[in-house]
């Protein structure tokens, strides 16, 4: 599945999340979907593991909704 929002795409599947920003310093995101915290009211993907932490603020409610459904993560 592939969410465009304003700072590039969200791509999502069972097992990964990927996010692509595609600002003048472009970037990847990357994690495992059992790593992936969704923190609703901010709209915001969080991932916070030995490996590596990082966070990023999504348009709307609808786009957290969507990668809930398809990650199979919940919203807290």
């Amino acid at each position: 599945m592939v969410i465009e929002f304003k700072y590039g795409k969200i791509i999502a599947n069972q097992h990964e999340l990927v996010i692509r920003i595609d600002a003048e310093h472009k970037a990847t995101l990357q994690a495992v979907s059992e790593s992936v915290q969704l923190i609703g009211g901010a709209n915001v993907v969080a991932v916070n593991t030995s490996e590596a932490k990082w966070s990023i603020k999504l348009d709307n409610e609808q786009q957290l909704k969507q990668l809930s459904d398809q990650l199979g993560c919940p919203i807290d």
